[in-house]
């Protein structure tokens, strides 16, 4: 109910008014049954926009630290979450993969659509990384389609670490529908895992004409972030 009323007429309202999103190829979300969306993430944003334009509700897979913030803003944030249907995610330990893909197949499992950032995370400096194969074993487990999605201008109206966007038009596009039928019974299989992952992953940069990096985008931040403290220190 919540969620509803937040998309209706509440927050979707004033995202569409705010932003002017332009919409393309929303004809390619499938009008019912199972089936994964799978998006580039550039911001905080991404997590309100789309859902806002799409007819069908959708449910993401969100990091656990969404609900577990301390504080009175970390038990606003997730109460809005759950709230609004989605599911956290504890993304440390062995386990963590499993347990997503679980979760995951639970959604798909109701003819629900599910909304996944195969990235992992959000890409700091605007370029699109490397896939994690979790969508791939969802979609050939659950064997729903993969619809492409790319947010296009959410970096610049809210890069990681801007509390409050800047209203200007974005753009989403939504590419048609990956079938990987034909690789039904082989979601055990690591190289599959990875070219179905790829191949997500080329069709979401078709759509939003990043510069793309062969790499997972954690183990870039953590270099970065690594370099800064050297850097630091060094400077002492």
């Amino acid at each position: 109910m919540f969620y509803h009323l937040l998309k209706h007429v509440l927050l979707g309202p004033l995202l569409r008014l705010l932003f002017r999103p332009r919409i393309e190829g929303l004809e390619n979300v499938p009008a019912e049954g199972a089936a994964i969306v799978a998006g580039n993430h550039l911001s905080f944003s991404d997590h309100f926009l789309m859902p806002a334009i799409l007819k069908r509700r959708i449910t993401f897979l969100a990091k656990a630290e969404y609900f577990t913030g301390p504080g009175l803003k970390g038990r606003l944030t997730a109460a809005f979450f759950r709230s609004a249907g989605q599911i956290p995610v504890d993304r440390s330990g062995k386990e963590a993969g499993a347990a997503a893909i679980r979760e995951g197949l639970g959604v798909l499992a109701k003819g629900e659509l599910l909304g996944i950032y195969p990235e992992g995370t959000r890409s700091h400096d605007g370029r699109l990384y490397k896939g994690k194969v979790g969508v791939a074993a969802m979609a050939l487990g659950a064997r729903v389609p993969v619809v492409p999605c790319a947010m296009v201008g959410t970096f610049e109206i809210q890069p990681p670490g801007q509390v409050v966007p800047k209203l200007r038009r974005v753009t989403i596009r939504f590419g048609r529908p990956l079938d990987f039928s034909r690789y039904a019974g082989m979601e055990g299989e690591r190289a599959v895992l990875r070219a179905v992952t790829d191949e997500i992953m080329t069709a979401i940069l078709d759509l939003s004409g990043q510069e793309y990096v062969d790499r997972y985008a954690t183990e870039v931040k953590a270099e970065e972030e690594e370099a800064r403290r050297r850097a630091r220190r060094g400077t002492r």
